[in-house]
């Protein structure tokens, strides 16, 4: 099945303000026109990252159409489709169901559905509440369902949502953007984060960081991201740095003596949710200190890898752990990173799920 002509309906690939999902496409569509295959994404050109924009092409052979309404590239995304051995449709879509009745007719040989939201996607369904990306139909008519979250997810795409085959795509990290690089002072942090603002992070955020920083005062504690509200309990001695692009982060991060990873609520809940976000520090060698949720030990041995805390008490002794530990135990992360979890680790999972499920379909 090589090479993949593969399209891809998603969020955006074009501005990483204030969405995750950007930085890992570039990274893993890199990956896999690097691999020989060819990408094309499609993303709804809406104002909020039009105005944040930054990256106007894929290169690699990869393309990216921009369009204003689905009427307007209805046709060529058809007609991309026929063409096409597989195409994905992303949780938060904007155009999800459209290209999901699109594909029904087309003659691209596998549908597939890749939720890197999937917690949020359950819960909200157990909430009763709406979500525009999946149809009355559910996950059933797609051939493969991809999840950015495993254990208990994988089992309820099956039984809540009828996915026929579903599995877990992790995240992952490209170590061509993300490695160490030189401190810049205006980054400096003796522990820093980096993360959109979400309010089910927020109690975390406030035990691990906020409250870190107004116990050790003479410390440098750095935010980045975006979305952060104005009453945001802000301290003398935390510093905000308002959207950092993803050619940043590595400065970011090398700027940090550590930096802290908080995950969201319902995907903490759930469990084996790695964030992007902790594979990136991993590569640029940045001791981390996270939160904890189920299956973290697959990924990171906590205590020689990286550092967990639930309480205020325990995010201060990590900060005052001692620099040779921290050195090594950041040695340690980068190298089981760039052993297990790059972009190109991904690529290659994405290409043997589609060959099995594509086994599965003519058997």
């Amino acid at each position: 099945m090589l090479p993949v002509r593969l399209i891809i309906f998603g969020l955006s690939v074009s501005s990483s303000w204030g969405n995750g999902h950007a930085t890992l496409w570039r990274g893993l569509i890199a990956a896999l026109t690097q691999a020989g295959h060819r990408v094309t994404f499609f993303e709804r050109d809406v104002p909020y990252y039009a105005e944040n924009r930054d990256l106007t092409e894929l290169g690699g052979g990869a393309s990216l159409v921009l369009y204003r309404d689905w009427a307007d590239v209805a046709g060529q995304a058809s007609r991309a489709a026929d063409e096409a051995d597989a195409a994905i449709v992303t949780s938060f879509c904007p155009d999800a169901l459209e290209a999901a009745d699109m594909l029904g007719s087309a003659r691209v040989t596998l549908r597939c559905f890749y939720d890197l939201d999937t917690p949020v996607t359950l819960d909200r369904l157990s909430a009763d509440e709406p979500v525009p990306y999946i149809g009355p139909r559910g996950l059933a008519d797609y051939d493969l369902v991809l999840s950015y979250t495993g254990g208990a997810a994988l089992e309820a795409l099956r039984t809540r949502l009828g996915a026929r085959r579903a599995a877990a795509l992790y995240g992952w990290v490209d170590p061509g953007v993300y490695r160490p690089a030189p401190a810049e002072p205006r980054y400096l942090a003796d522990l820093s984060y980096l993360g959109t603002y979400a309010a089910d992070r927020q109690d975390t955020l406030r035990r691990l960081f906020v409250e870190a920083a107004r116990a050790r005062p003479d410390r440098r504690f750095v935010i980045g991201g975006a979305q952060y509200p104005k009453d945001f309990p802000w301290a003398p001695n935390i510093f905000f740095v308002r959207h950092l692009p993803p050619a940043e982060h590595p400065g970011f991060h090398s700027s940090s003596r550590i930096t802290l990873n908080v995950t969201r609520a319902a995907m903490a809940a759930m469990g084996w949710c790695p964030s992007g976000r902790l594979f990136e520090a991993a590569a640029c060698g940045t001791p981390i200190l996270s939160d904890t949720w189920p299956g973290l030990d697959a990924f990171f041995e906590p205590g020689r890898d990286i550092m967990i805390a639930e309480t205020t008490e325990a995010a201060l002794q990590a900060i005052d752990t001692a620099p040779e530990v921290l050195a090594r135990m950041a040695s340690r992360a980068r190298a089981r990173v760039l052993a297990e979890h790059t972009a190109a680790h991904r690529a290659r999972t994405l290409i043997a799920l589609f060959e099995g499920a594509r086994n599965r379909i003519e058997a």
